[in-house]
């Protein structure tokens, strides 16, 4: 819908989550050559193929300091979604009002994905603990963003069966502290939960470490841990993901693949393999966290200009700005299919319309009860040029004769 909007009015799009810049020259030749050699044209088996079974595995041991038996705790993906329907479809029965537990926002696949399985979403919000600071007037880390534990456990009966653990967050940029997950672990065991650990922007964090969930004591035995070959690598168009845990977990998520898509592509399969076994000698995994934090400090930057905050985000590549001090003119006219989706939507399309710059509405990330805590947020990706940015810079100077007097 914003996508649509946007185009209309050739906004710089800041919006949905793909690069604006091609990946690096070593990842694309990868690629080629894995399309041009003759063995690559058929079916790869459905668990995957040898050669990148072989480099996730590793990537996984060093990761999860454990040694990965790629035969048996390890399955390759259409892509992280099509590994997290597959985990889902597994763990989850149709007439058995089985339940997921999400923590808000929450990707806007989760919930789809879960009712598709035959699950119930339930959802516990993150919660804004920023003290002294106001969100609406001054900028706030990602880790203000909590979860009340209690609330959490609150939200167990007897019909719950996994946690969705998102870390590093899309859309806040929270990266879960070790605290926080043991928490989270200590839960999930005291009422035997599985554990669904969506770590697809586990190499975009700045100035912090990631953990992996499944390290933690006792984890293991009950974490699925989904990565993305498109967000490792700037390729989100190849649909490459994977799944890694235990065989008992592995080999059901497995089965559910097989049902779904059967394989994944086979060629750029082989062309991920390439590209992990690469990206050591290119160093290309620091050198990329270096120039998303560019990305991100630039676009910190241009809100701190015109006057906005924002949640400084810790990992993935988005930034949540608090348009609250926007005044849009009370006669200002909104079309139907705007206006009915209420206050967050009007937002966006405003800061389109009148700014040249979209974004998306982050009440698409809550259930009905919490969307209320996202009305004053947009969130923009900076997963681009720095020539899309300094383009969004330019046109969001006009926003500053819309900020609202403050005393």
């Amino acid at each position: 819908m914003m996508n649509q909007v946007a185009a209309s009015v050739n906004a710089v799009n800041l919006g949905q989550g793909f690069m604006s810049y091609p990946p690096k020259e070593f990842i694309r030749r990868a690629a080629q050559e894995a399309l041009v050699e003759n063995t690559h044209n058929q079916y790869a088996p459905p668990r995957g193929h040898p050669g990148l079974l072989k480099q996730v595995g590793i990537h996984f041991a060093n990761r999860l300091a454990r040694p990965i038996d790629v035969s048996s705790e390890l399955s390759i993906h259409a892509g992280a979604n099509e590994a997290l329907l597959s985990v889902f479809t597994a763990f989850l029965e149709h007439g058995k009002d089985q339940e997921v537990i999400l923590m808000e926002p929450a990707f806007d696949q989760y919930t789809p994905n879960i009712i598709m399985a035959g699950g119930k979403p339930v959802y516990v919000p993150l919660r804004v603990q920023s003290g002294d600071k106001d969100p609406s007037k001054d900028v706030i880390s990602s880790h203000d963003w909590k979860l009340d534990m209690s609330e959490l456990e609150a939200a167990i009966n007897e019909n719950t069966r996994i946690i969705v653990v998102n870390t590093p967050h899309n859309p806040i940029g929270k990266v879960f502290s070790r605290e926080e997950l043991e928490q989270i672990g200590d839960i999930a065991a005291r009422h035997n939960l599985l554990i669904i650990a969506d770590e697809v922007y586990e190499h975009l964090t700045y100035g912090v470490d990631h953990i992996s969930i499944a390290t933690l004591p006792g984890m293991w035995e009950r974490t699925v841990t989904v990565g993305s070959a498109g967000k490792m690598f700037g390729v989100t168009g190849w649909r490459v993901g994977w799944s890694v845990g235990p065989a008992e977990l592995i080999q059901p998520t497995l089965s559910a693949h097989t049902r779904i898509v059967f394989t994944s592509n086979t060629p750029l399969q082989e062309g991920v393999a390439s590209a992990l076994k690469l990206a050591k000698e290119n160093d290309f995994l620091s050198i990329q966290r270096q120039e998303y934090e560019h990305r991100r400090n630039r676009l910190m930057a241009i809100f701190d200009d015109v006057g906005l905050p924002y949640v400084v985000p810790d990992g993935a590549y988005y930034l949540l700005v608090n348009a609250a001090a926007i005044k849009i003119p009370s006669d200002y006219s909104f079309p139907d299919f705007i206006e009915e989706r209420g206050p967050n939507f009007k937002l966006v399309y405003f800061f389109i319309k009148e700014f040249g710059v979209s974004g998306i509405p982050p009440t698409e990330f809550y259930s009905e009860p919490h969307r209320h805590l996202a009305n004053d947020y947009i969130r923009f990706a900076f997963c681009k040029t720095d020539e899309g940015l300094d383009e969004a810079a330019k046109c969001l100077q006009s926003l500053k004769k819309y900020l609202k007097e403050t005393s």
